[in-house]
């Protein structure tokens, strides 16, 4: 079919469409009066609310090597042509994203093959918010997850632990990345001995940090991307509103990206509380 036809039969469509949502909206609505709404099972099983994770991803986002993650043209326009649609090119690595096993590693999974199950995860946010004003290279220890295991007790099967250090309040700075005259950065991240304990003492699926990288600005080995990605565990890096959950009792939803081979992606991610 040619270009303009296709146009042509969107623009034709347009009305037939909106009548379709309309009647179907109402049907919903007339239905909703006689009978209750199911909530979704976690919901239902306590949580009470929803905080949203995520950064927006737009190209004044700061990313690690201090360029724009995304650029977006649009191809088609609503006045022109009767509906919109943008060309995105993407950096997998940019906003709040996930870090596939993949990404380091030379056979690990990609981030289409995480499992499902491992995308809807409890919550254990390790607030290090306090030493992270005091010292931008701050990092989680083994002595801040002990401390957290002694306020809330064993971290729970396949959970996410996050750090909480206040970076995602700076993303609008340039104290979010942190560099210095010799150009090395400067925030927070898990040191080693942490991500070991996790590895060995855990059944813990993800790793997450409001800050650019699992590890810490100066780290020059990427120790704990290297330790923790090729056990088959994902990272999830920019994570945004670990102010506003609770240090334990949140489920976190991962809406991972799902292309074929990918080492990580955008995600649009969100706690129920």
């Amino acid at each position: 079919m040619c270009d303009i036809c296709v146009i042509n039969a969107v623009k034709d469509r347009m009305l037939s469409r909106r009548d379709f949502f309309r009647t179907t909206a109402a049907v919903g609505a007339a239905a909703s009066l006689g009978a209750v709404a199911a909530a979704p099972p976690a919901l239902a099983a306590g949580h009470g609310g929803v905080v949203d994770m995520s950064h927006k991803l737009s190209p004044e986002f700061p990313t690690f090597f201090g360029v724009p993650g995304i650029s977006m043209e649009q191809q088609f326009n609503f006045a022109e042509h009767g509906f919109n649609l943008m060309n995105l090119s993407i950096n997998e690595h940019t906003a709040t994203h996930i870090d596939a096993p993949l990404h380091f590693s030379a056979d690990g999974a990609s981030v289409d093959e995480i499992p499902v199950r491992d995308l809807v995860v409890p919550l254990c946010v390790i607030d290090i918010a306090g030493k992270a004003e005091a010292d931008p290279d701050a990092q989680v220890t083994p002595d801040d997850l002990k401390a957290w295991i002694a306020a809330n007790g064993e971290i729970p099967d396949r959970a996410c632990i996050a750090m909480h250090s206040g970076w995602a309040g700076k993303t609008d700075g340039p104290g979010y990345v942190g560099n210095d005259a010799d150009g090395v950065k400067h925030f927070p991240g898990f040191h080693i001995e942490a991500t070991q304990m996790l590895l060995e003492e855990t059944t813990a699926v993800a790793m997450a940090v409001d800050t650019l990288s699992l590890d810490h600005g100066p780290s020059a080995d990427f120790a704990t991307h290297y330790a923790w990605l090729p056990s088959g565990r994902y990272g999830i890096e920019n994570l945004a509103g670990l102010g506003d959950v609770p240090g334990a009792g949140a489920t976190l939803v991962v809406g991972a990206p799902n292309h074929v081979g990918g080492t990580g992606g955008p995600a649009r991610i969100f706690a129920m509380v």
